[in-house]
């Protein structure tokens, strides 16, 4: 399933009742990229008085790939509802840390979730975004002289050749968008008069 994720880094600052709130997000494939991410936001301002975080380290929908945290905040102004938003915005592949230096005014527990939420979610509407395509794995063996066909074909379709081997055949390995299969596969038969057609995926 398509989904989408940041294609770049965003910085976003607000200040409410003097207190800034200061919003990190990036893209992070896995878990070890999210918690790398929120150690280097921790590294880049060590004196403030709080680093709260959330992430979705996979698919928007993933339940095992989610992490969130209130720094020291109290339970459940934070953390959580940094992740509300991010599960709501429906992006994949994210963290997102918000930085607090305290400006002497106490929000109380109702206002930290507002400030918190509004930084993750006013920042979210600046992000940029890019559409991750779900892709299948395959693998062609062909003759030598159907080779220039191929390779005119992919490179029409935006499809990037992975690995090539040339033995007494030529092997391709490359990834396929799921959306576009069933064109390659009828566009294959045309070029080759049905010598070419799509194998099996490659088991993942």
């Amino acid at each position: 399933m398509n989904y989408q994720v940041p294609s770049a880094p965003l910085e976003y600052e607000q200040v409410i009742q003097k207190s800034r709130f200061i919003t990190h997000i990036q893209r992070a494939e896995d878990k070890t990229q999210a918690k790398a991410f929120i150690e280097s936001i921790k590294a880049q301002y060590p004196d403030a008085r709080h680093h709260c975080w959330a992430y979705i380290a996979g698919h928007p929908t993933a339940t095992t790939a989610i992490g969130f945290s209130d720094d020291g905040e109290p339970q459940g102004t934070a953390g959580k509802p940094i992740l509300n938003v991010l599960q709501h915005k429906h992006v994949g592949e994210i963290a997102l840390v918000v930085v607090r230096y305290f400006g002497g005014i106490k929000l109380g527990a109702g206002g930290l979730v507002r400030a918190y939420s509004s930084s993750a979610s006013l920042a979210m509407d600046k992000l940029e975004l890019q559409m991750l395509t779900a892709c299948k794995t395959f693998t062609m063996n062909f003759s030598y002289d159907l080779e220039n066909k191929l390779k005119h074909l992919l490179e029409s379709m935006h499809i990037d050749i992975q690995q090539s081997e040339y033995t007494e055949q030529i092997t391709y390995t490359f990834d396929v968008p799921i959306t576009d299969i069933q064109d390659l596969d009828d566009k294959l038969i045309q070029i080759s008069a049905g010598k070419l057609r799509l194998l099996s995926p490659v088991q993942q």
